[in-house]
């Protein structure tokens, strides 16, 4: 099989497509031939050296994607061979073949392309525990998105909509606004005038919640809150925030709080039911992925150029 390697940290060209063996699965694994697969900053970050990478060199990227099993467990009923699924939590799925524990294996329905699956499973399973376990949002709440126009983005200002929140988007160029505002939010505004625009969007009080994925933010979140309100931290896009002295909770009422989707995936049987409920939304038209741009797999590289020129809109995917 052939997949996108690289051997040393560095720009984009460190990438290369490359001959590698076959993976052969382990017990409870399947192996799943690929066809699309979705591209995130974490991808980058890892390929720079400021994320993690387990064993050596060469390593592959990728954490997420859509295909077909080909080797299926044995004697397995759920899973044959030839059925289509996804996965939003497995390493090195930028490549041809990819080995899956096959209880983080999420089936298909018919009506749910591989694209689709690749573009909304890991984001969109991120903005649903956002606006259900991290905050319940309710109707008429005042919601504040950082990074309006990236992948949770989109996915979390339509969300908040179909809840019937009140909704600020913040984004860095008219482009991007454009598309939050096409997405739904009320509003949306650049990062030189957002904490004034949520509080004139709430009436002088403040959002009840302000999601924030960019780390450096965190202190402007935190004011542009509403006394009582939350402000929910899960991403650090810009770089590790401030310290935060607990007693500017204290003083006014707040709720600081992390989120991570690995902590409410807690098993086969629930991301299938959240994975459902993701498929029933884009179903019934309200929730719509987002493709920023697709790019062979074989053509990686460019890519990663893409992505961080900081010019898409939505999701970038990889495909076989």
């Amino acid at each position: 099989m052939h997949a996108l390697t690289f051997d040393r940290f560095g720009a984009a060209d460190v990438l290369h497509w490359s001959e590698q063996p076959d993976p052969v699965p382990g017990p409870g694994q399947v192996r799943v031939r690929m066809r699309s697969v979705g591209l995130n900053f974490a991808d980058v970050y890892r390929r720079n050296g400021n994320y993690h990478l387990s064993g050596s060199a060469p390593w592959t990227l990728g954490y997420e994607g859509a295909g077909v099993v080909e080797t299926p467990v044995p004697g397995d009923q759920l899973f044959p061979a030839g059925t289509r699924v996804g996965f939003a939590d497995m390493a090195h799925a930028n490549a041809e073949l990819v080995v899956v524990d096959r209880d983080r294996l999420i089936p298909l329905p018919d009506d749910i392309d591989f694209d689709t699956a690749a573009a909304v499973l890991l984001q969109g399973l991120t903005a649903q525990y956002l606006v259900t376990d991290s905050f319940m949002v309710r109707p008429d709440d005042v919601a504040v998105v950082h990074a309006a126009a990236g992948g949770v983005g989109l996915l979390l200002v339509q969300m908040l909509k179909s809840l019937g929140a009140v909704v600020l988007g913040i984004a860095s160029s008219e482009a991007k606004r454009d598309a939050v505002i096409a997405a739904g939010a009320d509003v949306a505004v650049g990062y030189d005038a957002w904490v004034t625009a949520a509080r004139e969007l709430s009436g002088g009080h403040g959002a009840d919640v302000v999601y924030d994925s960019v780390g450096r933010t965190l202190g402007d979140s935190l004011a542009a809150a509403r006394i009582g309100g939350t402000v929910v931290f899960y991403g650090m896009a810009a770089g590790d925030p401030d310290p935060v002295d607990p007693r500017l909770l204290m003083d006014r009422s707040l709720t600081l709080t992390g989120g991570d989707l690995w902590n409410v995936l807690t098993g086969p049987e629930s991301r299938r039911e959240r994975a459902a409920a993701l498929f029933e939304q884009l179903r019934c038209g309200a929730l719509k992925a987002h493709i920023a741009a697709r790019f062979a797999l074989r053509d990686g590289a460019r890519a990663h150029a893409f992505l961080e020129s900081r010019a898409a809109i939505g999701k970038v995917l990889l495909t076989l």
